[in-house]
């Protein structure tokens, strides 16, 4: 019994430390520079790129061509989104933090698509040098 609350817990401490480290990623990714051609291509037209953006961003993803698989669907960060937005109309006291977690999702994918876009861009320059 008590190997089975040992294993209890460390399950769980595991899944916490995933869970913290899967977000340090994300915040690190998002606090990277986002290109103006993301901004205008995403329909992007104030200075910081919030919550509210994020569906422009997906479409964009959606609308681009991915030269490397179903790798960057994106479908983690749009979970994370989806349950964040939930909770913050769920429970108004939670509100602030889920903007500031949506805009946070919205400037990872923004920094994503912007790599991504320049991998396009690199691959398409190469195929006209040959």
């Amino acid at each position: 019994m008590i190997a089975a609350l040992i294993f209890a817990v460390s399950v769980v401490a595991f899944a916490q430390f995933g869970l913290y480290y899967w977000r340090a990623t994300i915040s690190g990714i998002a606090a990277q520079e986002i290109s103006e051609r993301i901004r205008v291509a995403a329909g992007i037209n104030h200075e910081g790129i919030g919550g509210r953006d994020f569906r422009n961003i997906i479409i964009l993803k959606d609308l681009s061509p991915d030269l490397r698989g179903a790798n960057g669907s994106f479908k983690v960060i749009r979970a994370y989104y989806s349950v964040v937005e939930k909770l913050g109309s769920i429970v108004p006291a939670m509100a602030s933090w889920a903007n500031t977690e949506m805009a946070t999702c919205a400037r990872y994918a923004a920094v994503m698509m912007d790599q991504h876009l320049e991998r396009n861009m690199v691959c398409a320059a190469q195929v006209r040098g040959m």
